[in-house]
């Protein structure tokens, strides 16, 4: 097998760190994701991506490790988000461009500060575009400490959380804490965020949290198929990444190890383009057709939230 794992990977240390890490953080992406996509706030995810830029060149600055400034940057950006108005449609835009203009802002100058200050290299590449072979081991427990409350979180709120993705109006007339549900679920977004920055740089973190999500809710309608497929799919796509990552040292003299983040993209978009093709959307259709007749999915909850008939009356 040494044509497809190139000699040393599997007792490589920073190998085993990159692969529990990404798997950890693919596992809380892909969980957050599906309900991102379904909310319609991926632009809401990216914006977040960018004030975790914006708090990993702050913690860099700081001299402190960028995953704190990564989730902290989240957190307050989650925040102001949701305070201004980012839960209702109207203020989505209004809420995601006052931070995202902010926050950009912000990262400009903590890197341009950074930079000029310290003696250290690579910095802007790591907190952009990742670095997960440089990640310690010691970093692992923050990790999964922080997985795990985010996880939780989604836990707790999935259930209102999904009647407030499908109707906003309904889910208040039940009385559900729309308001704080969609506090708890910025605050897992945020989470989420930061945690996929750490793996695969800032400026990517939005694929790793949106693409697998996306190649999931196209495979299949109900939500805890999806969350599992989506959960899969950014598992093997960090993987693939690792290990291409990783035999790209070997594939000429130089001896220049190619970017992770980028073949964990392009792992990613790839699998987005396969759900495309005629032969898998016909079977996903017929698929979803024939389970929307013993359990609701999400276009069934969709029409009964929008107060249209999900099926035939008396």
């Amino acid at each position: 097998m040494h044509w497809v794992f190139e000699p040393g990977f599997f007792s490589s240390g920073p190998v085993h760190i990159a692969c529990v890490v990404g798997s950890i953080v693919a596992i809380v992406s892909g969980v957050v994701g599906v309900f991102t996509v379904m909310r319609g706030q991926s632009f809401a995810g990216h914006s977040l991506a960018d004030v975790a830029t914006a708090g990993g060149s702050g913690a860099f600055l700081a001299g402190v490790s960028p995953l704190f400034g990564f989730v902290a940057g989240g957190v307050a950006g989650a925040g102001a988000m949701e305070m201004i108005g980012v839960s209702r449609a109207r203020g989505r835009d209004l809420a995601t461009g006052i931070v995202l203009g902010a926050s950009i802002g912000l990262a400009a100058l903590f890197l341009y500060l950074g930079t000029t200050r310290s003696s250290t290299t690579g910095a802007s590449q790591q907190i952009l575009f990742g670095s997960i072979f440089s990640i310690v081991s010691s970093t692992i427990p923050v990790v999964a400490l922080l997985s795990v409350l985010c996880v939780g979180i989604m836990a707790l709120v999935h259930r209102p959380l999904l009647l407030s993705s499908v109707s906003t109006d309904m889910a208040a007339a039940r009385g559900v804490p729309v308001r704080v549900v969609g506090l708890l679920y910025m605050l897992a977004l945020a989470l989420a965020v930061g945690l996929s920055s750490l793996a695969i740089g800032a400026i990517l973190s939005t694929a790793l949290l949106i693409g697998p999500a996306a190649i999931a809710l196209r495979l299949t309608k109900r939500i805890g198929w999806a969350m599992v497929t989506a959960c899969v799919t950014g598992v093997g796509a960090v993987l693939l990444g690792v290990l291409l990552a990783y035999d790209s040292y070997y594939w000429s003299s130089s001896h220049a190890y190619w970017p992770v983040s980028f073949f964990i993209v392009v792992a990613i978009f790839l699998g987005y383009l396969v759900t495309e093709l005629p032969f898998i959307r016909t079977s996903t259709t017929r698929r979803n057709e024939t389970r929307a007749s013993t359990a609701p999915d999400l276009d069934s909850m969709s029409r009964v939230g929008s107060g249209q008939s999900a099926g035939p009356t008396r």
